[in-house]
């Protein structure tokens, strides 16, 4: 747990997705039964049915690696979850993590607040930029899964891809690892990610709630993202949880 938050490190595939193919999309090996699942049934079809429907009208959508989170963290290293919404929208800045952009693309709100919240709470500096900048890669390399609830987003057009099947998957997901052998601390930020807790085992895991880290959010009553201690108290949770 040592190495889980510090700074980030490999960089992110640029550019946008150019083809519904779920097979060009790597996952680590103990996610493919989940994932093979969901595109074998009708849900996974008809995701796939619109994103090629959307990239042949022209669409610029974004990330490139859809299902990056779960190449990333394998099941069985996953000790944290933060869950998001949907990608960043602008050019340059989804990398298929939830809250995380590409180095050297300029730190969102929501993530400088994640940072100035680390800061505080744990005493750990932002991340240099431009390398790494705002990419949370080593965050996934180190068990903490950053997953958005729904994976694709057109550009300029947030929540774009809402409904279209993407849920289905991401709830199967949050459901794998409340089932797991693993304690696992989740962190729910905002009323969107707060909607999922149903989905959890509260008797196996750690369940921390705080309002979203977005400026418009972070220091409103009654569960202000600034001061929640989070970040201690996931690393306190898992040390007394830890099977390493």
């Amino acid at each position: 747990m040592a190495q889980l938050w510090d700074e980030a490190g490999d960089a992110a595939p640029a550019d946008q997705l150019t083809q519904a193919d779920p097979s060009a999309w790597p996952v680590a090996p103990d996610w493919r039964p989940v994932v093979d699942a969901f595109f074998d049934g009708a849900t996974g079809h008809k995701l796939l049915a619109f994103l090629c429907e959307r990239l042949a009208a022209g669409a610029v959508i974004f990330p490139p690696q859809p299902l990056r989170a779960l190449e990333l963290t394998p099941l069985h290293e996953v000790r944290v979850v933060i869950l998001g919404q949907d990608p960043y929208h602008g050019r340059g800045q989804a990398e298929g993590l939830a809250f995380s952009v590409a180095p050297g693309v300029t730190v969102p709100p929501s993530l400088r607040n994640i940072f100035k919240e680390l800061q505080r709470d744990l005493g750990t500096p932002p991340p240099p930029f431009p390398v790494p900048g705002g990419s949370l890669v080593n965050w996934a390399r180190h068990g903490v899964l950053l997953l958005n609830t729904c994976l694709s987003v057109e550009e300029g057009r947030p929540a774009s891809h809402a409904g279209q099947g993407w849920e289905a998957l991401t709830d199967s997901v949050i459901r794998r690892v409340s089932g797991g052998e693993q304690s696992v601390v989740f962190m729910l930020w905002g009323a969107h990610a707060q909607g999922k807790r149903a989905l959890i085992d509260e008797s196996r895991h750690k369940v921390l709630v705080a309002n979203h880290p977005s400026p418009l959010s972070a220091l409103r009553p009654p569960l202000p993202f600034i001061g929640c201690g989070h970040f201690s108290q996931a690393r306190a949770w898992r040390k007394m949880h830890s099977r390493r």
